[in-house]
């Protein structure tokens, strides 16, 4: 028997603080995934579930984007990931009385948590224009005042399309397509806030946006150096690809303010090793680095590396993949020699001692892969930063050779498939010029909106109506005051989703909410049972089949969703001929139109029915081939620029707690860093506490130093004493995020500076509520 989650309205003050664990993962990780999950979902439906998560002929994780392994065990999931299942897949429903209880001012105070456990949403809600109330509404009247809004708008630029990391290739593809067909390119999505940096920085640089690395690299690399990143609680599968690679040889090098516990030690609970031994030590070197100070490091190995291929000519660098390959290797030779060995020092807050020893870690691999995630794009020059990554790699010709290459970790499910389907509001003129040939209509060219400047748009009134096909957006976006009043200043919200959140209580004048299908559940249309599929961080394409009926008869998939609401907004165009209607009956038909428009997808429908599904082409890893301007990879010279901090100030990070997904907070404890009972609490250096006359413990309110007059504060948080680098703090996303400036965004990807926020923390100005 299943039953609903317990939720608790707990105190601040029942937070429970403990020591930070030392490793990762083992039994306790297997007791607080399958706990859940069968008390919530009952036994048969957690077998069902599990033992098809992330399997061939089973449904694709929607907690990462982590590749799949080719010889797949049978519990292939990690912890999170089951609480993703779990969190889905629940059968609790969300009654139509509901809303009838709870206002959008109710639902304004509850938390992440609370609203996130009510339950499955079944039925399509409107908030009508002056009322404070959803109320039920039919599917066909739902998308008549979706179709009616868009319509009445004086241009289709007034409109913007915001999409999740979740939606799969075909459901992506099909939205850009309505959206562009509607007129406009305004399609801001989730990578606008996370690996945007990595594709501006790869994309000039090699010539792809994406990881050149396939997945059994790891296991044949002979350094792996893990940048900005916390595997245990974002990736957890990843520590297993780590650990095959220790085993064959590989060292580790862990780069990030905080120790985490997975970078420590993993115990893989499949092995015997994991369950009652000490498991395996993932890092070999643990460079606790301050933040900011990742592009003056890389620099720093750089000019080691060209020091010691100075001191021992044609033994360092590749010179034959360099002549070939590569272009700006003398301007990069004479950049790095003036790099102030001093202004590096400050910058990273490390030793010359520690450098040295990554540097001849560097030096003596053969094959190394640089892998890294939001702890190195959330700058204000993460670009650079990234750029400095492709460097470093490219000296020793370590791009387009097993074992070695550039590795973005994607922290969201299809976030790599969507932008490949053309959710992007810079497209390229070949897509769009593809685009108008299978369609016969003009797509328009101008770029469109991205995540932070659609919320200016909004704020100056030229966005009025925004739709998000799942994702939370106000809870995800930078400067939540702000991003808050700018969407209730719109004319309508629109909202696809599978369970409430933040963002259904922040609306504009008007609202939806369409509840969709999950990933887990079987999806039957017209012409029989349907299946869908993703992108992973590898450039597998693989599909992805629900498994369990849907938690209520009336749920329509995203694909239904997309098609219906296309007929009735575009019902009255007669110069369009696309059959949006065959869409939903069949999702072969649009995996057809794929094959044509998208390159690397011929023969979709055919190839994605596979077991293993197929890789997409990859011109750095396959062949050496570098599609940039120069038509080789760019060696870059880049500026370095670290963050100042004056004194008595502290450089804030963002991070996500172990029982977290994005926005989605599974409970209320961080069991790797030692909370319980509670998320709002800053980790601050115990020297730096001392040094700001504050103690463990105390309440403080944490205060942004920005250039406008804004007041951005967290009040009455609690601090706990943390083992961080000196200068820095952190505190959880997205309860932190008020504290991010819209206008703080990295230069040349216009990603928020969620990574390296000044911050000043001062004692409480009212005492904690009893």
């Amino acid at each position: 028997m299943t039953e609903k989650p317990p939720v608790d309205d707990v105190n601040d003050d029942d937070i429970e603080v403990g020591p930070p664990r030392e490793w990762a993962a083992g039994v306790p990780g297997v007791l607080h995934s399958m706990e859940p999950a069968i008390k919530q979902l009952g036994l048969a439906r957690t077998v069902k579930l599990m033992t098809s998560l992330n399997q061939k002929d089973g449904f694709d994780c929607m907690s990462c984007a982590w590749p799949d392994p080719n010889h797949r065990k049978v519990a292939e999931f990690c912890e999170n990931g089951a609480k993703a299942v779990t969190w889905e897949a629940n059968p609790v429903l969300v009654p139509d009385a509901f809303w009838a209880e709870h206002s959008i001012d109710d639902l304004l105070d509850k938390s992440e948590y609370w609203l996130g456990m009510q339950g499955r949403l079944t039925t399509p809600v409107h908030k009508p224009l002056g009322a404070d109330h959803y109320e039920p509404v039919s599917w066909e009247r739902a998308f008549e005042i979706i179709g009616d809004k868009l319509n009445s708008l004086d241009s289709p630029d007034e409109a913007s399309f915001y999409t999740s990391g979740r939606t799969s290739n075909e459901a992506a593809f099909e939205y850009q397509l309505f959206v562009r067909a509607f007129g406009t390119n305004n399609l801001p999505d989730c990578s606008n806030m996370c690996h945007e940096s990595t594709g501006a920085a790869m994309g000039e640089t090699v010539g792809v946006g994406k990881s050149t690395i396939a997945y059994d690299d790891f296991e044949q690399s002979d350094l792996i150096i893990v940048l900005g990143q916390n595997p245990g609680t974002n990736h957890p599968r990843m520590l297993t690809a780590l650990e095959d690679a220790k085993r064959n040889g590989a060292s580790i090098v862990a780069v990030n303010p905080l120790p985490e516990a997975g970078l420590r030690r993993y115990k893989n609970p499949q092995l015997p090793r994991g369950v009652v031994g000490r498991g395996t030590n993932i890092a070999d070197q643990f460079v606790q680095i301050r933040l900011g100070g990742d592009m003056a490091l890389l620099q720093a190995v750089a000019k080691r590396v060209l020091a010691a291929e100075d001191a021992a000519p044609g033994t360092v660098l590749d010179h034959a993949f360099l002549a070939e390959h590569t272009v700006g290797l003398e301007a990069f030779r004479e950049h790095i020699a003036r790099v102030d060995d001093d202004e590096v020092l400050l910058a990273t807050g490390i030793t010359t001692a520690e450098i040295d020893e990554l540097a001849e870690r560097y030096i003596a691999a053969e094959r190394v892969i640089i892998t890294w995630a939001m702890g190195i794009t959330q700058h204000r020059k993460a670009v650079d930063t990234i750029k400095e990554i492709i460097n470093l790699l490219l000296l020793r010709g370590n791009i387009g050779r097993p074992g070695a290459g550039a590795s973005p970790i994607r922290g969201h499910s299809n976030v790599q498939g969507d932008r490949t389907m053309g959710i992007w509001e810079q497209m390229s003129d070949q897509f769009l010029d593809a685009l108008q040939r299978e369609f016969r209509f003009d797509p328009p060219r101008e770029h469109g909106v991205d995540a932070l400047k659609g919320i200016k748009a909004m704020q100056e009134g030229r966005i009025k109506f925004w739709m998000g096909m799942g994702g939370n957006l106000v809870a995800a976006i930078s400067d939540t005051q702000l991003a808050e009043a700018a969407m209730r200043g719109t004319d309508m919200t629109v909202q696809v989703s599978t369970k409430l959140n933040r963002s259904h209580a922040v609306v504009g004048a008007e609202a939806l909410i369409l509840p969709t299908l999950g990933r887990t559940e079987i999806d039957v249309q017209k012409s029989g049972p349907q299946f869908v599929s993703v992108e992973d961080t590898v450039c597998s394409v693989h599909g992805s089949h629900g498994q369990v009926p849907p938690v209520a008869p009336d749920l329509l998939s995203e694909v239904a969703i997309v098609s219906r609401l296309a007929q009735a907004t575009l019902r009255h165009r007669d110069d369009l001929e696309i059959d949006w209607q065959a869409f939903e009956d069949d999702y072969d038909t649009l995996r057809d139109h794929i094959s044509r428009v998208v390159p690397g997808f011929e023969r979709y429908s055919e190839r994605v029915r596979s077991r293993d599904g197929f890789v997409l082409p990859n011109g750095p890893r396959d062949s050496r081939t570098f599609d940039t301007a120069a038509g080789k990879a760019m060696i870059t010279v880049n500026e370095l620029e670290h963050v100042e901090r004056p004194a008595g100030r502290l450089l804030l990070q963002t991070l996500r707690s172990h029982d977290q997904y994005n926005t989605t907070i599974y409970s209320l404890n961080d069991r790797y860093r030692g909370i319980k009972k509670g998320r709002e609490v800053v980790f601050i250096n115990p020297d730096d506490l001392a040094e700001l006359g504050l103690v463990d413990g105390q309440r403080v309110d944490v205060f942004t130093e920005w250039t406008d007059d804004v007041e951005r504060v967290l009040r009455d948080y609690r601090v706990v004493a943390y083992p961080t680098a000196r200068g820095c703090a952190a505190a959880y996303f997205p309860e932190a995020n008020v504290l991010v400036p819209l206008d703080s965004a990295s230069i040349g990807s216009n990603t928020p500076v969620s990574k390296a926020v000044l911050v000043r923390v001062v004692p409480a100005a009212v005492p904690a509520t009893v």
